[in-house]
C-alpha cells in the first residue's frame, strides 16, 4: 500500500487540513505484505477517527494497511477533528465537510470509484456515529457502514447531568463535555428529530431495497458506550426495515478492540460481490 497524508485547503471550513490515504499497490515483490489486482478505479472506504483523535491515529494505531493491502481498497481518513462530523450549533461546520466536500476532493485527486457498491464508511466511537449518520442519510450513496464502540444515541448526552458530590475535577471534565455537547448539538430540543438524530433519521428515512444500506454495529461489553450500542441496535431491529449485523463481546473503550473489529468489518463489507 502506499500511504499519503494529502494537505489541503477546506472552503468549507476555511482552514487547511489533511486526510490521509491508503492506496492500492499492485507489486508482487515485498515481503509480508500481498499486492492487489490493478484497477483503474478502486473501491473505497471511508474511516473515521473517534473524538480525540486526527487523520493520521488509524494508520498508527492498528494495522489497517496490512488488512487492505490485497483487498485492491482505497482508504480514506479525513480529519475530522471534535466536530462529531456535525454542522455544529455554534461553530464548523463538520457535516457539510465531511458529507460532501472530503469526497469531492478525495475523488478529484485519487483513482476512487464511484459506484455505490463500491463505497463503505465505518468508523469508532465519534467515527462510528458519523458512519452511521453518514449511510442513514444519504443510502443512495454507500452500499454499507459500520460502527465500532459508537456515540450512537447522542440524546443520552444532552440528558446527562453531573452527579451529585462528584469529585469536583471529574465534575469539571463532565460539566465542560456536555458544554461541548451542546455547542456541537444545541439543545435536546434542538436534537431530537434532526438529521444528527440517528433514531429519527433511521425511522423516516424512506429506504428502497436496492438502497438499504447493510449495517455492522460492534461494541465490547466493558465499554461505557455499551448500553448506547445496546439502544441503538433494538431501536433498529424493532422500529425499522434496515438490517443490523451485531457483534458484542468481552472489550472496552480500546484499540486491542477496534484493530480487531475493523477486520471483522472488512469481511462484512466484502461479504456481497463488488460490481
Amino acid at each position: 500500500m502506499a500511504r499519503i497524508t494529502c494537505e489541503f485547503f477546506s472552503d468549507v471550513l476555511g482552514i487547511s487540513t489533511s486526510m490521509t490515504v491508503l492506496l492500492p499497490e499492485a507489486g508482487k515483490h515485498r515481503i509480508g505484505m500481498a499486492g492487489s489486482v490493478e484497477r483503474e478505479t478502486y473501491p473505497v472506504l471511508y474511516l473515521l477517527h473517534g473524538l480525540s483523535d486526527d487523520d493520521s491515529t488509524w494508520t498508527r494505531r492498528s494495522a489497517i494497511e496490512r488488512y487492505v493491502a490485497k483487498l485492491g481498497l482505497i482508504v480514506v481518513m479525513p480529519n475530522g477533528y471534535r466536530g462529531f462530523y456535525t454542522n455544529m450549533q455554534n461553530g464548523y461546520r463538520y457535516w457539510d465537510y465531511i458529507a460532501h466536500e472530503v469526497p469531492k476532493i478525495a475523488e478529484h485527486y485519487f483513482p476512487i470509484s464511484k459506484k455505490r457498491s463500491e463505497t463503505f464508511v465505518a468508523g469508532l466511537s465519534m467515527g462510528g456515529y458519523g458512519a452511521m449518520k453518514l449511510a442513514l442519510n444519504f443510502p443512495e450513496r454507500f452500499a454499507a457502514a459500520a460502527s465500532f464502540s459508537g456515540a450512537l444515541d447522542i440524546a443520552e448526552h444532552l440528558k446527562a447531568e453531573v452527579p451529585e458530590g462528584a469529585d469536583p475535577a471529574v465534575a469539571a471534565m463532565l460539566q465542560a463535555l456536555r458544554q461541548e455537547q451542546m455547542n456541537t448539538f444545541g439543545s435536546l430540543e434542538d436534537f431530537i428529530g434532526s438529521e444528527n438524530d440517528l433514531f429519527a433519521v433511521a425511522k423516516s428515512k424512506t429506504m428502497s431495497a436496492e438502497y438499504k444500506p447493510r449495517l455492522y454495529q460492534a461494541c465490547g461489553t466493558e465499554d461505557f458506550l455499551y448500553q448506547q450500542n445496546i439502544n441503538f441496535r433494538d431501536f433498529i431491529i424493532n422500529e425499522t426495515d434496515l438490517n443490523v449485523l451485531y457483534d458484542e463481546g468481552p472489550g472496552a473503550h480500546t484499540w486491542e478492540y477496534w484493530d480487531v473489529q475493523v477486520q471483522k468489518a472488512l469481511q462484512f463489507f466484502m461479504g456481497e460481490p463488488w460490481k
